[in-house]
């Protein structure tokens, strides 16, 4: 097996590395796929939190991120940093679940990919948003 090149990899076994104050200082970090064949990575958080923009108050979720690299696969370590970023950002459910999805398509350019987040209920009332790349084809009808 040919070796990695984690050079450009800074936060992979630094325990000194800092969580980015917000997603637009986070840096979702990258490796090689070690495989030319198509196959899936699915990523789970039971504790990703965010803040509704009207009320401040925080929001939770479980996100599952699923995707099929190309030549890309995200680093674990900054993913996590990643969606800590998102503890102080107000934005509506529907926004940081597609703003995930756009970060990590910028940052990887998978074959496909797709963000599930489910928000913990609210009023009596649970929210799940999922964001899919590409877009999905709708039937007409």
């Amino acid at each position: 097996m040919a070796k990695l090149k984690t050079a450009p990899l800074t936060l992979l076994g630094r325990s000194e590395a800092n969580l980015p104050a917000s997603p637009a200082e986070a840096k979702l970090e990258t490796f090689p796929s070690p495989a030319k064949r198509p196959y899936r990575i699915r990523f789970e958080t039971a504790d990703f939190t965010s803040l509704c923009p009207v009320t401040g108050q925080m929001d939770f979720a479980q996100i599952v991120i699923e995707y099929v690299p190309d030549k890309l696969c995200v680093e674990s370590k900054s993913l996590k940093f990643y969606l800590a970023s998102y503890r102080n950002e107000r934005a509506f459910n529907e926004a940081v679940t597609n703003r995930i999805l756009d970060d990590f398509v910028a940052a990887t350019r998978p074959r496909e990919a797709v963000v599930t987040a489910e928000f913990s209920p609210r009023g009596g009332i649970g929210l799940t948003v999922r964001a899919e790349y590409p877009r999905a084809k709708r039937s007409r009808r």
